[in-house]
């Protein structure tokens, strides 16, 4: 290389250094503070997840200690004292609240829970349904055969989590007001049903044989032929 060409490049060189550094005067503090909304972001995201498991922490304790209560009553009460930061805490309490009424006495206190959570928008849609199923199977033949009936087929339709449950309770709802055969054909729905539990299916065949049916047992899974299907006296 010439000795031209040798300060040409130099020449260069200094010309695209001065141009980074004219660069980094003018713009560099957008990388600073790209740099610093960063590392903040990130400060603050942890700084989130301390307060949010300290939060957990807190309400388990709270929770652990209103259910070390031993009187039952005090206990509810214990529980309905404690207060949840989120929705879903706030449901799974609630529900939890209700059913130690529940075992109390106090049926039209858990009821009063129960509503209060199956109308409340700002909780998960499951633990709605969850808390209105629960309600009106507390509430029994307090309440219009009617109006349970109403709430039940709106829960029994297709895609609720709750269907078949809700399922069940209509079929009990049949019992109630002696309509056997219907019972028996909604039982039998439920047995066939490609989501039943075993646990659901089994009270299914109880009550169809207590009621003096016959199960169909073609094509559900795990009773048929295999000699696992109850026989009716």
């Amino acid at each position: 290389m010439s000795n031209t060409d040798s300060f040409v490049e130099e020449v260069n060189e200094e010309v695209r250094r001065d141009r980074l550094y004219a660069l980094l005067r003018r713009y560099g503090w957008i990388a600073v503070l790209a740099i610093l909304v960063i590392v903040g972001g990130a400060a603050f995201s942890e700084y989130r997840k301390a307060q949010e498991r300290a939060q957990a922490e807190a309400l388990g304790d709270a929770m652990l200690a209103a259910l070390g209560v031993n009187d039952t009553v005090e206990r509810a009460q214990a529980l309905a004292a404690v207060t949840a930061d989120t929705p879903t805490a706030a449901a799974v309490l609630g529900l939890m609240t209700a059913a130690e009424y529940t075992d109390a006495g106090d049926t039209a206190t858990a009821i009063e829970k129960l509503d209060a959570l199956a109308v409340n928008s700002d909780i998960p849609s499951i633990y709605q349904q969850l808390a209105r199923f629960k309600s009106i199977t507390l509430q029994g033949a307090d309440t219009p055969v009617a109006d349970r009936r109403q709430a039940l087929e709106a829960m029994a339709q297709p895609g609720n989590p709750l269907r078949l449950l809700a399922s069940e309770q209509m079929a009990l709802i049949d019992i109630e007001t002696g309509d056997s055969e219907a019972a028996i054909t909604r039982y039998q729905t439920i047995l066939v049903d490609a989501e039943v539990s075993s646990d659901l299916q089994q009270r299914a065949l109880q009550v169809i044989v207590a009621l003096g049916g016959e199960p169909e047992l073609s094509g559900v899974s795990g009773l048929d032929g295999d000699g696992g299907a109850v026989q009716s006296n």
